[in-house]
């Protein structure tokens, strides 16, 4: 319904998360002989960054996968991420700027939840170094704290934040100037859903899978979507298409995106 508010996800998801998240690992380690199909790329380089309280361990995994389908793959080497602190946001720009510098092309940002909320702020302040955008059960589209399971964690480390924002982010109001996945799953138990949903554009688009938040870094589907992202040519994209195997694995996204309306803030945000 039109103006309604959208709450965070249900307890029992939010309960099950740890358990599904290995669950979600077990169907990895199943599906590891499908990794030969994957889509090799052309060597360009991919950063990827960690969610809330994770650090580079959380994204081995997914990194391990691409850098044996030829990618260039760096963590971003920043420790665990607490939010916006004054070293995260300066060692964010620092490492986009070593990369840039060392291989002289575009980096692809890949961010696993809070990591692709900063992701998507790095390709509005320097698109000509970002090559496309991938995020992984990320709330850019959060309207309310109430939204997120993570808002207490998160402002638990507020004091150390030296970027402080308004709800609904005001930069989402413009599509990104790059090209933009965003890969969500309706059984995330951390953040609802709907607030990790771009709106339509040219080059963005939604991909659902069935996995939790704490396990989509290393969720089958999740990485069959990525790899296929990452193999577009450079300057070339058309929205995902799940190899016909692979459909049952991809939920059709049978809800319509429509942006949040502005009395849904929180004011207290």
């Amino acid at each position: 319904m039109a103006g309604r508010q959208v709450e965070g996800p249900a307890l029992p998801l939010y309960l099950s998360e740890p358990g599904r998240a290995a669950a979600d690992y077990g169907l990895y380690l199943a599906t590891r002989p499908l990794l030969d199909r994957l889509p090799h790329g052309d060597g360009h380089p991919v950063l990827v960054l960690p969610g809330l309280l994770a650090d580079d361990v959380s994204t081995r995994i997914l990194r391990r996968v691409l850098r044996r389908l030829d990618y260039r793959v760096h963590g971003w080497r920043l420790g665990r991420n607490i939010g916006p602190t004054a070293a995260c946001v300066a060692g964010l720009r620092d490492r986009m700027e070593e990369l840039s510098d060392r291989y002289g092309r575009p980096v692809t940002l890949v961010g696993w939840s809070l990591g692709g909320i900063f992701a998507r702020d790095i390709a509005r302040r320097s698109p000509e170094s970002v090559r496309q955008v991938i995020t992984l059960g990320s709330p850019f589209r959060l309207a309310h704290n109430g939204q997120s399971r993570a808002t207490k964690v998160f402002d638990r480390y507020s004091h150390l934040h030296v970027e402080h924002r308004t709800l609904p982010l005001e930069s989402e109001a413009t599509p990104l100037p790059v090209p933009a996945t965003s890969i969500y799953s309706h059984f995330d138990g951390i953040v609802h859903w709907r607030t990790c949903l771009d709106l339509p554009g040219e080059r963005c688009e939604n991909i659902a899978v069935m996995a939790s938040h704490l396990g989509l870094g290393h969720h089958p589907a999740a990485i069959w979507a990525i790899a296929d992202r990452l193999a577009q040519p450079e300057g070339t994209w058309k929205p995902f298409k799940a190899p016909l195997f692979l459909r049952p694995a991809f939920p059709h996204p049978d809800q319509p995106v429509v942006p949040v309306p502005a009395q849904a803030a929180d004011p207290a945000a």
